[in-house]
């Protein structure tokens, strides 16, 4: 059981890279640094969201130098050696569910809106992006069984 909850390689996927699967791997780095390894990537190759940077920032994370990677860059640079696939998007969870037929990680679909669909002021869109940020911090700390101080 020990091994399920505290998986020591985390990959989160997404679409596109470029929102919601950077902000989980940034958020999980903050919570955890460098006891656990954490990247992100997506089915599709997009472009770093800025919307997605400005929401990280307020609380002190950048994420600006992110380069959005698909599954296959990923695997071609440094391998899918990871414990633990958590996919925010169906078309990832189904990419996943595919490349775990060849490689031993478990797969979990957590249903994470997606923000760039938000309409309105910057304002307004930027908070799609914030619910978003701290659904995710929730759920990271909620899953991984993140205690303060736990990150020494």
């Amino acid at each position: 059981m020990s091994g399920e909850r505290r998986p020591q390689a985390v990959l989160f996927a997404c679409g596109l890279n470029s929102v919601r699967s950077p902000m989980a791997a940034a958020l999980f780095r903050q919570l955890f640094g460098k006891t656990r390894y954490v990247r992100s990537a997506g089915v599709r190759k997009g472009e770093l969201d800025p919307f997605a940077a400005a929401a990280l920032d307020e609380i002190g994370l950048d994420i600006a130098s992110h380069r959005p990677v698909t599954f296959e860059e990923l695997d071609d640079w440094e391998g899918l050696n990871f414990d633990l696939i958590v996919t925010l998007s169906p078309e990832a969870h189904h990419r996943a569910l595919e490349l775990t037929r060849t490689i031993a990680a478990d797969v979990e679909y957590w249903p994470t809106p997606d923000p760039t669909d938000a309409q309105g002021s910057r304002e307004q869109r930027l908070d799609a992006y914030r619910e978003v940020r701290d659904m995710l911090m929730r759920r990271i700390k909620e899953r991984f069984a993140w205690q303060p101080g736990g990150n020494e």
